[in-house]
């Protein structure tokens, strides 16, 4: 049993499927007590009831992280149940890649609002409670397209990956102080429904091609999660890059 990860309180967003899922699974076996939101309420019913089986404790709340209230629901809702708030893991993304000269006006939008957005929506619903508390854990999902730029059809995801690292660098300076460590995860390709994100046909199907020779498991991503949220307090893990070991970008 990993003892720092025992009986924490984790909000996973995001957790209906992927790397939030997979987490959920893999913290809950160490004891942590996951908060699994996003917005499909059916799948986060499956998988609380997966844990509970399992002998592991979880509450699904359903959110939509482009929505402020939402996450404020979120944290209150974690708090009612659980009294605090550990460790909030800001999982939930969209990789809708395509060139700029496609004009996918939409999907930008959409990309800020989930991937910057919802980040900062989620930092705000914990920040006062993790600093009431005297300390507390934010893990943000960046990617390796947020540190070189993804150029040819992924600008605009890469854009909103390197903010999530500004974001959490700014975040670790301001808070240090207050005991709260903050964590970047930059995955490569992993096994999840990003490669699903992009309605343009060519992008889609270059992502899908590349993810289908490269990809590794979820549960890469899950293990890089608990490595960062076991160590002793007085330690704060900041950025861990992953990627298949054959993977160049």
């Amino acid at each position: 049993m990993k003892k720092n990860i025992e009986n924490k309180v984790v909000i996973i967003t995001g957790a209906s499927s992927g790397l939030g899922e997979t987490a959920a699974l893999h913290l809950a076996k160490y004891g942590a007590i996951i908060i699994a939101a996003a917005r499909r309420k059916d799948r986060l019913d499956t998988l609380v009831d997966r844990i509970t089986r399992e002998g592991g404790r979880a509450l699904a709340v359903e959110c939509d992280v482009t929505k402020r209230e939402d996450l404020e629901r979120l944290a209150q809702e974690t708090l009612k149940a659980y009294g605090r708030i550990d460790v909030l893991v800001n999982n939930a993304g969209l990789m809708a890649q395509a060139p700029l000269e496609r004009l996918k006006v939409e999907e930008w939008d959409r990309m800020i609002d989930i991937n910057i957005k919802g980040v900062l929506y989620g930092i705000a619903s914990v920040l006062p409670v993790m600093k009431e508390q005297g300390g507390g854990h934010i893990i943000n999902l960046s990617s390796v397209a947020g540190l070189r730029v993804a150029s040819g059809r992924g600008t605009v995801y890469s854009a909103t990956k390197f903010a999530v690292r500004a974001i959490s660098e700014g975040l670790r300076i301001e808070e240090a102080k207050h005991n709260i460590r903050v964590t970047t995860l930059c995955p490569g390709a992993v096994e999840s429904e990003l490669k699903y994100g992009s309605s343009d046909p060519e992008s889609s199907a270059g992502i899908q091609a590349f993810y289908k020779e490269y990809e590794i498991s979820a549960e890469s991503v899950a293990r890089a999660i608990a490595y960062a949220i076991e160590q002793p307090e007085d330690v704060a893990i900041n950025e861990i890059t992953l990627r298949p070991t054959k993977q160049e970008f």
